[in-house]
Formats: C-alpha cells, sequence, structure tokens
C-alpha cells in the first residue's frame, strides 16, 4: 500500500495487469454478485435527473425493477447502489445481439442523449474505492469471472491503472494521476 494525498492504494492496481474482455465474459460483472453497482451521493441526482433518457433502451424488467424499487436503491448499511432485476442483473443492463450485458446508461451516453457516461464505480471496475472518514481506500478487485480479462492484460501487458486511466482521473483528477503514473514507475523499478 501507498499514499497518494488522502488516498491509500493497493500495489496490485500497479502489480497486476487488466484489460476488460467482453467477448469472453459477456459482461458478467453486472449481472453476478449479490448487490447493484455501488453508488455515490453525488451521483443520485444524476440517477434521477437522467432516468427518462436512459429508459427508452431498458428492456421491459429493467424498467420494471427501477419503477418498483426507485432508480437507486439503500442497503443496510445507509450504502446506494443500482437495482436488480430479481436480485441478479443491474436493472440498467441491456444485451446485444450476441448477449453480451451492456450498460443503457453508457448507451444514451453513446447516443448523446445524456452527458454523464455511467456511475464511476463502473466505469472504474475491476478497481474499487471504498470512502473512510480521513482518506479514500484504492483497490484492486480480484474475481474470477474476470480471469480472461486478467490474460488478456497480461498478454497485453496493461496494468489496471493505465486499464481505468480515464476513470481515475475522472474520480481523483489528473494532478492525482499524474503522481499515480510516478509511484508506479518507480515502484517497478524495485
Amino acid at each position: 500500500m501507498f499514499q497518494l494525498g488522502k488516498t491509500i492504494v493497493s500495489e496490485d492496481i500497479i502489480e497486476k495487469d487488466f484489460v476488460c474482455n467482453l467477448s469472453a465474459c459477456k459482461g458478467a460483472c453486472c449481472i453476478a454478485g449479490d448487490a447493484g453497482a455501488p453508488l455515490e451521493e453525488n451521483e443520485l441526482q444524476i440517477m434521477k435527473d437522467i432516468y427518462p433518457e436512459v429508459k427508452p433502451f431498458l428492456r421491459k424488467e429493467g424498467i420494471d425493477a427501477i419503477e418498483k424499487q426507485g432508480v437507486y436503491t439503500t442497503n443496510d448499511f445507509g450504502e446506494h447502489e443500482t437495482p436488480l432485476i430479481n436480485n441478479a442483473d443491474c436493472a440498467y443492463v441491456i444485451f446485444d445481439e450476441k448477449n453480451t450485458a451492456l450498460c443503457a446508461i453508457e448507451e444514451a451516453y453513446n447516443s448523446g442523449l445524456i452527458t454523464w457516461k455511467k456511475p464511476v464505480s463502473c466505469h472504474l471496475y475491476p478497481v474499487r474505492v471504498r470512502e473512510y472518514t480521513e482518506f479514500s481506500g484504492v483497490n484492486y478487485d480480484k474475481w474470477e469471472i474476470c480471469d480472461d480479462a486478467c490474460s488478456l492484460g497480461k498478454e497485453l501487458q496493461v496494468p489496471v491503472y493505465k486499464f481505468v486511466k480515464q476513470a481515475l482521473i475522472r474520480k481523483f483528477g489528473e494532478d492525482w494521476y499524474t503522481e499515480l503514473e510516478k509511484v508506479a514507475e518507480d515502484h517497478l523499478k524495485k
């Protein structure tokens, strides 16, 4: 672990390789697990505001889940998440012709209907950020459904932090990322 400003960062995001391999996993991270995508406080109003533009991209099951549960849910720990369809798929998941899970929010963004790409937790994946009182923990979330992404990352020699560069900049800023690059360079020389 190392510290960058008010973040504590795991060496795994420098040492491990990762490149999403959607053709292999079919977007399993959006349909597996026991909770929706984590949402930050500042994203809650955005979720409400964009819903009318995102709704036409959604599956009927997603619309039903959102209209029943809301555009986001709050768990027993007070954390906000995207709602789920039958405790499985994220309500915002749609599927392409190859049955690959895609994000309806991102499709609305790609179509130019909204200016917000998707929740930052989704954009950052496989990096997870945990907020504490005095700092943020920045960790690599290793999950077997991403084994193909790890293999592809190793083959292409792309470390996690480079794969999620734009998301890390979105979350922490350009200066933070520049500092991370310097730390990574020094760390990998050892």
